[in-house]
């Protein structure tokens, strides 16, 4: 049986770092960690092959060789999907399809032949051994949610890793929190579900002996929300791993009350982990209790990202406007809160409802839902009808983007941070693509770029006053350039 595993092209945004992956010559930002876990659920004896369609085409030949083809993907790679499905249904190939994308939205993909949702480690067993026996069913979907401890390692050898930025593993699935806008506890539930130390350090070796030497992703939802196995297992496992596997950094996704706990930042700096995501959303009190975000109450938010800084972690930061309970004045405290934090990466977008969440259900009871959410953070559009005009919500947001990402703003938050950010002992270091990369950034920012003057102040400050920076330095720069793009292209 031959297999070919389909993954949609991801459009250009905030997350894709499409406009900086050129300065380095990597295609896409990182392989898709789920086809390549099914991959490794399907029987040893078939044959497989993967096509990234952000790193290359879908080519005829392929689907030729194909028997079937298995697709997955985010709702952000819709559009793509759809091509796909119908390119894969003229070559007269049967499409299985799972995923976030088609776990909300199956009723939308007639083409598709066969659904396979939810968590694969529970429906693929299924779908499987009724395909051998020649009576699958369109849909298998599972109420439950799956052991990960019996997960299989992906299989990176199908990925071309010379293509992309970061690789990513996962540790658990879940979240202890319950945010209103969020769909991660209904698609993997409240208790987070860990794997053995053992499988990390497995995925991990995987990834070494095929050479990778940089940036991994930890893609669960929150890392510390089963602190106790992170604290006691995970982290002085990591710590004693990097002892001997040099070159390999970790970035994830924590809640804010990491910053309680100096044990944990101390143990995730010194396994590596030099970049965290946070779901700040707003400094408004008031909305913070709308959408249940209860972890960022009665908090000093600014100080607690500033001791994560101190503590060698590069905060980045989610942020939403229109909530019910925002006013005109939301704009502004947004953009102070920003920059006073030094939060670099500071994704805002319009609030949005996900299928399956308590905010998509409250706003339809009530008749505030537009068209399906497009699944892009930052592309200033929303599928609710918000309690503040429209227009005014949409021009407010353009102001925030406007505001912290011009040169001149945006240089000044990447000092702030550096100000407070005390480095790892221990950090990543430049191959080839990286020098190359540095190289193309004095020619594309600081000799053609409008923000070129920024630019050589940030790198003679560095160098004079944190030199150990120097490398984060010019690389928030090169980031800066992709998100500014990102707005200019799309929101602006």
């Amino acid at each position: 049986m031959n297999i070919i595993l389909i993954y949609p092209e991801s459009p250009d945004t905030f997350w894709g770092f499409k406009h900086a992956l050129k300065f380095i010559r990597k295609r896409a930002y990182s392989p898709p960690l789920g086809l390549l876990t099914v991959a490794a659920m399907l029987p040893p004896e078939w044959s497989k092959r993967l096509v990234d369609a952000s790193v290359t085409k879908l080519r005829d030949k392929d689907l030729e060789w194909a028997d079937y083809a298995f697709i997955s993907g985010m709702t952000v790679q819709r559009e793509s999907a759809r091509r796909i499905i119908t390119q894969c249904k003229e070559a007269g190939l049967k499409v299985i399809a799972g995923g976030p994308l088609f776990t909300m939205e199956r009723d939308q993909f007639e083409e598709v032949d066969h659904f396979v949702l939810n968590e694969a480690e529970l429906t693929l067993p299924d779908f499987l051994s009724d395909l051998m026996r020649g009576r699958a069913k369109r849909v298998y979907t599972s109420s439950g949610f799956a052991d990960i401890q019996t997960t299989p390692a992906p299989m990176w050898e199908l990925a071309d890793l010379n293509r992309y930025g970061t690789m990513s593993v996962q540790f658990s699935r879940g979240c202890p929190f319950n945010c209103e806008f969020c769909n991660v506890t209904s698609l993997f539930g409240h208790r987070p579900r860990t794997k053995t130390v053992r499988q990390v350090l497995t995925e991990l070796d995987g990834l070494y002996d095929l050479g990778w030497r940089g940036n991994v992703f930890f893609v669960d939802d929150n890392l510390i929300g089963n602190k106790k196995e992170l604290k006691s297992k995970l982290l002085p496992a990591l710590i004693e791993w990097r002892k001997h596997k040099k070159g390999v950094v970790f970035s994830t996704e924590v809640s804010i009350n990491l910053a309680d706990d100096e044990q944990v930042m101390h143990m995730m700096v010194e396994a590596g982990f030099g970049t965290v995501f946070i779901g700040i959303e707003t400094p408004d009190a008031d909305s913070l209790a709308e959408c249940s975000k209860k972890q960022n109450m009665n908090r000093n938010l600014v100080e607690d990202v500033k001791r994560m800084q101190r503590a060698g972690l590069q905060v980045q930061g989610g942020f939403i406007v229109g909530f019910d309970n925002d006013t005109p004045g939301v704009f502004q405290r947004q953009i102070d809160f920003i920059q006073k934090s030094g939060i670099v990466a500071a994704m805002v977008g319009l609030l949005q409802a996900p299928p399956g969440t308590r905010l998509h259900d409250r706003l339809k009871r009530a008749g505030r839902l537009l068209d399906q959410m497009s699944g892009d953070n930052v592309d200033g559009t929303t599928n609710i009808i918000p309690v503040m005009n429209l227009d005014t919500l949409r021009d407010g947001y353009k102001h925030i983007l406007q505001r912290i990402y011009a040169p001149k703003p945006y240089y000044q938050r990447v000092k702030t941070f550096l100000r407070e950010y005390q480095p790892p002992k221990v950090r990543a270091s430049w191959d080839f693509d990286h020098v190359l990369g540095f190289i193309r950034s004095i020619c594309h920012l600081g000799i053609f770029g409008k923000e070129r003057f920024h630019y050589w102040n940030l790198l003679w400050w560095t160098l004079f006053r944190c030199p150990g920076s120097f490398p984060l330095a010019m690389a928030l720069a090169v980031y800066g350039y992709h998100h500014r793009r990102i707005c200019e292209l799309h929101v602006l």
